[in-house]
């Protein structure tokens, strides 16, 4: 397991959650890893995920899981684990993954912090390889586009995608192939230069990279093969207006950032 002296100050934080065992880690000691899953509807993937997580990342690790208070009741069914390392945070009349990220990573207390899908699109068996990558980087990212990478969904939205990625490296330049991948760890030390800006559904991430490269964070890439989710639906493409919709946001975003200035 990778150590790194990466400190983190106490902060208390302020929010109507439903915690899974939120008294007994008042004692035990401050994990390590953290991962972070932000979920709606996810009944039929958590328990997978969360998982595929504590088995290839090892301990000490937690995972934090944000629920936008699914109608299937996912939170409910990670409170059910009974697991001292899971963390579950219910979110009440609020929604949207940029903000169900930040909400999990201002909770979590590991000195390396990461984050990724929890519908089993990304495999936790890579994580390792990133982490271990963090001793000579500062953001590690799951990259299905890095020579060796694969993107196994079908051929619109990978067309799409790998269209989004385009336009970003020829807008926000670095050489990132992976521009949207949402698959990440990072050194806890990252958030001290860089915020994520908690709005929209997967554009946050090129904002939050390319900030992150801009501020001179040394960033790499670690190819892996996307699976396509075998159950469930796809919150970015469940019509074809919103899929639409979804990737002219991404379009303006990458501008916006462009021409913001570095903060």
């Amino acid at each position: 397991m990778t150590t790194l002296a990466i400190p983190r100050p106490d902060s208390d934080l302020a929010g109507q959650t439903t915690r899974a065992h939120d008294a007994s880690r008042q004692t035990e000691v401050r994990p390590l890893v953290s991962i972070v899953l932000a979920t709606f509807c996810e009944r039929e993937h958590i328990l997978h995920t969360i998982g595929g997580i504590l088995e290839h990342v090892g301990e000490p690790i937690e995972v934090v899981v944000v629920d936008d208070d699914s109608p299937d009741r996912t939170w409910e069914l990670v409170e059910q684990m009974n697991d001292d390392r899971v963390v579950a945070i219910r979110r009440v009349r609020t929604r949207g993954l940029a903000s169900a990220f930040n909400r999990g990573i201002i909770e979590s207390r590991g000195q390396i912090v990461g984050w990724m899908d929890a519908d089993m699109c990304m495999p936790p068996e890579l994580l390792p390889r990133m982490i271990a990558r963090l001793n000579d980087h500062d953001v590690v990212i799951g990259s299905r586009y890095a020579e060796g990478g694969s993107d196994n969904r079908h051929w619109v939205r990978v067309t799409a995608s790998r269209l989004v990625n385009g336009f970003a490296r020829l807008v926000l330049g670095y050489g990132i192939r992976d521009y949207d991948s949402g698959f990440v760890v990072v050194r806890r030390s990252v958030f001290d230069k860089v915020s994520i800006i908690p709005t929209g559904y997967g554009a946050y991430f090129i904002e939050f990279v390319y900030t992150c490269c801009r501020k001179g964070l040394r960033v790499c890439e670690v190819p892996y093969a996307f699976r396509d989710r075998t159950e469930g639906y796809s919150k970015s493409m469940p019509t074809i207006w919103r899929f639409l919709w979804t990737g002219a946001g991404y379009v303006t975003r990458i501008i916006r950032t462009r021409l913001r200035r570095a903060d």
